[in-house]
Formats: C-alpha cells, structure tokens, sequence
C-alpha cells in the first residue's frame, strides 16, 4: 500500500514528531522469506511493552506467532524489541480490556462501549476478539 510506504518514510524522518506520539513503525523477519517486512501500526504505551492490535486478516503479524525479535522505529529512534502475538480469543478479550484500560478513546473505533467507571464491556470486547489479534512488544533495555 502507497500509504504504508509514506508512513515508513515520514516516521524515519526528522518530521516524525508529527506522527510519534501514537505511531511507529515495526519490522520483522519473515519466517518463509527471510526478508524485513516494516508495518507503519498505531500503538498505546505501557511502561516498556507496546500494545497493538490489528485484524485478523492482516498478514504482518503472524510472523510473530510464537514471538520473535523485531526492531521498532519509535520516536524517531530504532530499538530492538520482542513482539508476540496473541491470538487465542479469550486471551485478545482480556488484553483488549487492558487495552481499552490504558486508552480508552480507542474504544470508540472498535465499538466497544465504556461504562460510567470507564471499564470496556466485556461483550463488546469478546466481539472484537473475533476480529483482531493483539501484539504484545517488549523493549529490549538500552
């Protein structure tokens, strides 16, 4: 996609700081290709893992299935990580819960109600499990 490569560009240049704050860029090896794949994803920090989801009928992330090291593109610096993809559906419902936690104004985007005390609905969250993985991707210390 044009747009895919645009994103790549721009988060490696000096003009990443417009896209930064929720958006990186993720290369990973492929299994069977052996080459470096790079994906512009949006993501929400926690700490030093990085949430992301995408739908299941993405092909990106199955390269992490099992999880695998990857280097991301973050804040205009390269860092090596470990991603992991998790894709058992009960297991995406309860990290899309965490995840609706930590960033509630994505919930909106997936559908996902917010009760008064800003907890996700765990209905809404099990339907949303159906259609996206999560990854899960630890920084490695620098």
């Amino acid at each position: 996609m044009w747009y895919n490569a645009l994103m790549a560009w721009l988060l490696r240049s000096p003009m990443h700081g417009m896209l930064s704050q929720s958006l990186m860029l993720v290369t990973v090896t492929g299994r069977k290709s052996g080459k470096a794949i790079s994906t512009p994803v949006n993501y929400v920090r926690d700490g030093n893992t990085l949430w992301v989801t995408s739908q299941r009928d993405r092909t990106w992330w199955r390269n992490l299935t099992g999880g695998a090291p990857i280097r991301v593109q973050l804040a205009g610096k390269e860092q090596s990580a470990h991603g992991e993809a998790i894709v058992d559906e009960p297991a995406v419902t309860e990290n899309l819960a965490a995840f609706f936690g930590i960033a509630p104004q994505y919930a909106k985007y997936f559908k996902v109600a917010l009760d008064t005390n800003g907890k996700p609905s765990a209905e809404d969250c099990t339907r949303a499990a159906k259609e996206r993985v999560m990854v899960r991707i630890e920084l490695e210390a620098k």
